[in-house]
């Protein structure tokens, strides 16, 4: 069979190469081919009319036919009945159109296709509607996305000159870190950051304002000028809210929802659709902001299967598009708030937006301010107030901060905020003033004087307006308003403010256009005023939003529902809410009702109902914290009472900065009951540590932090600066930390030096924040484990941290893995091993250490009474290292546990280490996993159990 095969592709080869100097022949010999790759004619037959080489008469023959294929045959015989000119331009509109002959390539390349200067000369036109309506959307994406329109109605923010890359990383299931996003391609990319092969979507999450609209903004953007090379032919994007528009009854197919709610083909959309269902993996959809879809519709009512020309809810479209069940292969980017767990099985790629680093704060800050002056000023203002810094992390934060310096600076000649402490709802005041004060007529040559006060006692109409609006909405989830329902209460000049816009056309379900507001956060601080102007709402209403984050069960009612969740869900409940804007409802409440609001708040309603509603609000959180803290997870470990907080604890902390109530945080500081608090994977920003550090400036004893896997970056730890003198413990693990922030920790935890554990793993240091950290190990004794693997320490940095614990009479624990010492690192460290007094574990796994590097740590381990553990994986020692690790063990009798995992030691360095375990009883383990030694091999050391081969 072979052999017939063989010489069947010999035939074909013998006969192109034959008919390569006629083209006739060519369409003969590759007839089949042609007729079962060509998928458009009209493009075909539109270019041979257009030149003559049909007929009218032949084009209506050839479009007559029923099928594709038995069209592609009639054209193949009428071109070859007419001869070798013609048959040379049929080729050549098959190579020129290459985006609707694709398929073709490699044919054309195998029978070297090179066209006449007769037929070069010929036009050719692309008129095949799958091509045309992949330009008609890059056209239509590319003037939709060339204006920031995220956080502003006006048109006069460039996208290309204002967005700023954020911090993205690839997340696991469990929520542990993947891998840095280094280019946006790696989103859709598989040869990083995948979880699972079988899903299909990426899952983008992050909290409000974070940036995700903006990114995918960004990738469309950059699709439409062909500068996003990920493969897809088409780009349909959808926001999730815009399907709450749709009525229970609605039932729409899926051509409807591609091409009536994202853009219409011009031409034979039938074929056009009909390209796409053939061909699902040349799509690529985003759907932005799948937690603020608000539907009490029953997805049990609906099937779990739907094929593309079925009539059913948009609802059932979506989720069928997000599992695979309709364009299975087709490419998908979703995006959520945290908190908003979608189903592992949909997930192809879990991916944590985290906001701005501080290089991305000063490349945003670059591109904001184009007047060198005037950044310089802001940057200064920035450094000056780590309050400021830390809001700014957040993308939208920033933006509300850097209009509010514009806003000053115009008014007053400044670019100075009010001396206040800043807070995110002192920030949304500011932003609402500057919104106001649109309506201010403007005098060229006096400067705007209007306080604050005046702003908002002139706008109390607009303002109670707004704010009705906004807790209609916040009651029912609803984040879209329809005209009427808008204008209800306010004039068409009322929305010229830029509280309000228009949601896109795309988006709309009617003809009269929708509004929502400017973002989900500003429609959460327009309820919080509600609840303070409203006088009639009483304890029941005002804490409202609080009793909603209580009862939400976010394993369960933030799932996207999958089989539609039949066994958990109850009939009506909405599956895909998420509580963020209820918690920034809450945030705002206690901020407005703040004593340090009140001189404001009293312009808009009276004293007395103020006090009223901030006694009530603080009464609650003294008695809802106290009952919150009691049911948290506790244990005691040997030094500690150790509290195990959620991130529902982190909002509850927010509030209580917002409130600034001295009494409330003393009660929350008094009633942990513990001096051990575990804040990790707790979604944790920098803003969020001045409300940790208004809490625990009130502690009374020493107290161990930990904050590993969150993103405080440099600004949180400046916020930490109430608490450093009662750490006994700081882990900051997965922090975006810099060796800016390395060197605050230095200057601070030196002062008290209480500090007994570092946690410094997989950040961003270098080998300057190497040299600070070696300084405290040395001016601080009590300072005994440091763990500051998997950052960016060179040679040097590890030369200076190896001297500081060679000095040091008290080190007990050095965790380096994942750095770069490389052999001049490791002959520092072994220096620091030779007769070191404490030092008991150690590692110096995948440092780049070669050999030379190892039989140093091995000599120097021969003098080293201390040492239990040191771990050495992954570099690269081969069999001569292994013996003098085996000559070490002969002499060393107090290493319980060596691991040379993956490393290049074969039989011959694993037998060494074998004979050398018979002179010593005391080591428990040598794990050779990884190494190059098979499992045949292996059984020669069945019986020496401690060395472990696999």
């Amino acid at each position: 069979m072979e052999n017939q095969r063989g010489g069947e592709t010999t035939i074909q080869q013998t006969a192109t190469a034959a008919c390569r100097s006629s083209f006739v022949s060519l369409l003969k010999v590759h007839r089949e081919l042609l007729v079962s790759k060509v998928r458009n004619t009209q493009c075909l037959i539109d270019n041979l009319l257009k030149n003559e080489y049909f007929s009218t008469e032949d084009a209506e023959i050839a479009a007559q036919y029923p099928t594709q294929a038995d069209k592609v045959r009639k054209i193949l015989d009428l071109a070859q009945s007419k001869g070798e000119e013609v048959a040379e331009y049929c080729i050549y509109v098959l190579q020129q159109v290459a985006d609707a002959y694709y398929e073709l390539h490699p044919w054309l390349e195998e029978i070297g296709f090179h066209p006449s200067e007769v037929i070069s000369s010929k036009p050719v036109e692309n008129t095949d509607p799958v091509s045309r309506y992949h330009q008609k959307l890059k056209d239509e994406l590319g003037r939709d996305t060339k204006f920031i329109v995220s956080y502003t109605q006006k048109e006069d923010m460039l996208l290309e000159e204002t967005y700023s890359a954020n911090i993205m990383e690839f997340i696991k299931h469990n929520n542990e870190k993947f891998g840095d996003v280094n280019a946006l391609e790696d989103l859709l990319s598989d040869n990083v950051g995948l979880v699972n092969e079988n899903g299909e979507t990426v899952y983008i999450f992050g909290d409000a304002g974070i940036g995700k609209s903006m990114l995918l903004q960004k990738m469309q953007n950059l699709w439409s000028k062909g500068e996003f090379s990920v493969g897809a032919k088409f780009f349909f994007r959808f926001r999730c809210r815009t399907f709450s528009c749709f009525k229970h009854d609605a039932a729409i197919c899926l051509k409807d929802l591609l091409f009536k709610y994202n853009c219409f083909p011009d031409q034979d959309p039938e074929e056009v659709f009909d390209f796409i269902v053939k061909f699902p993996h040349t799509v690529l959809f985003t759907f932005d902001g799948f937690d603020e879809i608000h539907s009490d519709f029953d997805l049990n009512s609906i099937p779990e299967t739907c094929s593309p020309s079925e009539y059913i809810h948009p609802l059932a479209l979506l989720v069928g598009l997000l599992t695979g069940k309709l364009l299975k292969g087709s490419r998908k980017v979703l995006t959520a708030r945290t908190g908003t767990e979608i189903d592992k099985n949909i997930i192809r790629k879990k991916v944590h937006l985290l906001g701005f680093s501080t290089s991305n704060l000063k490349e945003y800050t670059r591109m904001f301010f184009k007047d060198e002056g005037c950044r310089t000023m802001v940057l200064n203002e920035l450094e000056a107030n780590p309050n400021l810094c830390s809001l700014c992390s957040v993308p939208l934060f920033c933006w509300i901060i850097f209009k509010c310096f514009d806003h000053f600076h115009f008014t007053f000649d400044s670019h100075e905020l009010p001396d206040i402490k800043v807070t995110l709802t002192d920030i949304f005041l500011l932003m609402t003033e500057v919104h106001l004060n649109r309506t201010q007529k403007t005098n060229l040559l006096k400067k705007n004087t209007r306080s604050q006060v005046e702003t908002y006692r002139n706008s109390k109409n607009i303002l109670f307006a707004l704010s009705k609006l906004a807790h209609r909405g916040m009651k029912k989830s609803i984040f879209v308003f329809d005209q009427d329902e808008v204008l209800n209460d306010l004039s068409e000049q009322d929305l010229h403010l830029g509280f309000l816009r228009t949601v896109p056309d795309y988006g709309s379900c009617t003809d009269q256009p929708s509004y929502e507001f400017l973002h989900l956060t500003l429609q959460s601080f327009f309820t919080a005023l509600f609840l303070v102007m409203e006088e009639k709402v009483g304890a029941k209403e005002l804490l409202h939003f609080f009793a909603e984050c209580s009862t939400l069960d976010t394993s369960l009612s933030n799932c996207l529902p999958i089989a539609w969740l039949k066994n958990h869900r109850a009939t009506g409940e909405d599956p895909f809410r998420n509580k963020e804007h209820f918690h920034f409802t809450n945030l705002f409440l206690c901020g407005l009702l703040s004593k340090g609001q009140h001189k404001l708040m009293r312009h808009l309603v009276p004293s007395l109902t103020i006090k009223k509603k901030r006694k009530v609000l603080l009464a609650y959180f003294s008695g809802s914290m106290k009952s919150h803290l009691k049911g948290l997870i506790r244990a005691r470990l040997k030094e500690y009472k150790q509290l195990q907080v959620r991130p529902n604890f982190v909002w509850m902390l927010r509030c209580i900065y917002e409130t600034q109530s001295e009494k409330v945080s003393k009660g929350v500081a008094k009633n942990m009951r513990a001096n051990y608090l575990k804040l990790t994977y707790c979604n944790v920003y920098s803003a969020d540590c001045s409300a940790l550090s208004f809490i625990l400036h009130h502690f009374q004893k020493h107290l161990a932090l930990d904050l590993d896997n969150n993103n405080i970056n440099d600004y949180g730890i400046k916020q930490l600066f109430p608490c450093f003198s009662k750490l006994t413990v700081l882990r900051v693990s997965v922090n975006q930390i810099t060796d800016q922030a390395i060197r605050v920790l230095y200057e601070e935890l030196s002062k008290y030096k209480i500090v007994t554990y570092l946690g410094l793993y997989n950040n961003q240091i270098t080998d300057v924040g190497a040299k600070y950290v070696a300084k405290l190990i040395v001016e601080c004794p009590s300072l005994i484990y440091i763990k500051i693997g998997a950052n960016k320490i060179t040679t040097e940095g590890g030369k200076s941290l190896a001297y500081a614990i060679q000095q040091s009479k008290t080190m007990y624990e050095i965790g380096m893995w994942g750095n770069q010492v490389g052999d001049e690192g490791a002959k520092a460290f072994a220096e620091a091993l030779r007769n070191h007094p404490t030092l008991t574990n150690i590692s110096l796994a995948f440092n780049g250490i070669t050999t030379e590097g190892g039989k140093c740590l091995a000599e120097a381990m021969k003098h080293n009474n201390t040492v239990n553990i040191f771990w050495l994986t992954k570099n690269d020692f081969d069999d001569e290292a292994a013996e003098c690790f085996a000559e070490m063990l002969k002499v060393n009798k107090r290493l319980g546990h060596l691991w040379l995992i993956q490393n290049q030691i074969t039989a011959r360095g694993a037998k060494c280490l074998a004979d050398a375990l018979h002179d010593n009883t005391a080591i428990k383990e040598v794990c050779l996993n990884g190494n190059p030694i098979s499992q045949e091999e292996a059984k020669a050391f069945e019986n020496e159990k401690r060395l472990i081969c696999f």
